[in-house]
């Protein structure tokens, strides 16, 4: 199997994606040491750094996307990654919380830029019927990328020295720059004139596209069950080994690395997309009963439930990003992809934001009726999404981007 596409801006795109994710792996991997051991900051603070810039990158997504349409998305794109790589390069210098606070918002904006520029950009150098597959490429490539980067960063780890934590941060900067390097290589997309008249960021007024972003940022919360509830589900309220908490998350970026392309396939329209985020809200609470089920069981049983879970919730988080991206580019207007995909990737950050209190409240805190219930929320957010998309397709503008809905 091919892990990049047929050569072309899809390729330039996947390939710059996957040079910058494998230092983007590292930093993941070893940032909370690196932030605890090395800076010296307090796990309190760290907790907060993340939130405030979280909820930065959360505010400028939409914006950022608007500059990316009105500039050029590639122009934009080439900045954030070099502006990304000079502020990881400043992580060297943090000594204090308020350092590690400025540094960690400037990144912050950068990578709101630069989500909202790759979105703008995959929808004007890629032909639109190729836009979901696109994605779903660079979403594989960046499951290889992440994972390449954890294995990189087991060497740091393993030294636990602010050299070898110093290097990591090192090599995560010069895969920004290699990664601006690469996307030289594709061919500018001509900026968007702004309209006459008329909000600038219509995307934060168009209410239908925002009620579908929420659905879909909660949606997203499913994430957390992989990261963050199943850890400790299979810790503490089963018999299972340790071990398989390794293994459930193998058995996810395999299969995304594996499938992801594939599963996209039929959700490049609306009616497909819609039904496809239907079709995650099923399989994900199908996911939720099968952990629920893997407590107070044989040891046997429980392996094999677990397993099971891992495998059908993979399956949900698959169609899932698929219909997201085909609801997303469907949705938006040909003039403003860059502000839509900005405000689209409002949803994810909101998803996990919420997600840790809420999958471990449910989920660790009140056990097997616990996942039952997010199983059931899982299953009524992914069927508002039909009825959601075809009441933002009878709303489109003028000169429709999307044809109509039947789900």
């Amino acid at each position: 199997m091919r892990l990049l596409p047929e050569p072309g801006p899809a390729r330039t795109l996947a390939l710059s994606t996957l040079v910058n994710t494998v230092g983007r792996g590292t930093w993941l991997t070893v940032s909370a040491l690196f932030l605890t051991r090395s800076v010296g900051l307090s796990v309190r603070e760290v907790g907060i750094g993340l939130t405030v810039t979280a909820l930065v990158s959360l505010i400028a997504s939409t914006p950022m996307g608007y500059l990316a349409d009105r500039h050029g998305p590639r122009g934009i794109q080439l900045a954030a990654l070099v502006a990304s790589g000079v502020f990881t390069a400043a992580l060297v210098a943090v000594r204090s919380f308020p350092t590690f606070l400025v540094v960690g918002v400037l990144m912050a904006v950068a990578d709101a830029a630069s989500r909202g520029a790759r979105g703008a950009l995959i929808a004007g150098a890629v032909p639109a019927d190729q836009r979901v597959r696109t994605r779903a490429w660079l979403r594989a490539v960046t499951n290889v990328g992440i994972s390449v980067g954890a294995v990189v960063a087991g060497v740091g780890l393993a030294a636990d020295t602010r050299a070898a934590y110093v290097a990591l941060i090192l090599l995560d900067c010069v895969t920004y720059l290699l990664a601006a390097v690469v996307l030289l290589r594709l061919a500018p997309v001509p900026p968007v004139p702004a309209p006459a008249h008329g909000p600038r960021l219509i995307a934060l007024r168009d209410r239908p596209f925002l009620a579908f972003t929420v659905l879909d940022g909660l949606m997203s919360m499913h994430f957390g069950l992989l990261n963050i509830a199943l850890p400790l589900w299979i810790a503490d309220h089963t018999t299972a080994p340790h071990w398989l908490i390794s293994a459930c998350m193998l058995v996810n970026t395999v299969t995304v690395v594996l499938f992801q392309v594939r599963a996209a396939r039929g959700t490049e329209e609306l009616p497909g997309a819609a039904r496809a985020a239907r079709r995650a809200g099923v399989v994900i609470a199908v996911a939720c009963a099968l952990f629920a089920a893997s407590a107070g069981v044989p040891t046997p049983v429980a392996v094999a439930l677990l397993l099971a879970g891992a495998l059908v919730h993979v399956v949900g988080e698959l169609w899932h990003a698929a219909a997201g991206w085909g609801i997303s580019f469907g949705l938006a207007p040909a003039r403003a992809q860059g502000q839509y995909q900005g405000a689209y990737g409002m949803g994810m950050q909101l998803g996990g934001m919420v997600a840790p209190v809420v999958v471990t409240s449910l989920a660790v805190g009140w056990g097997a009726p616990g996942w039952l219930l997010l199983g059931g929320l899982f299953l009524v957010l992914g069927a508002l999404v039909p009825p959601v998309v075809r009441w933002a397709a009878r709303t489109r503008p003028a000169e429709p981007v999307a044809e109509p809905v039947t789900v």
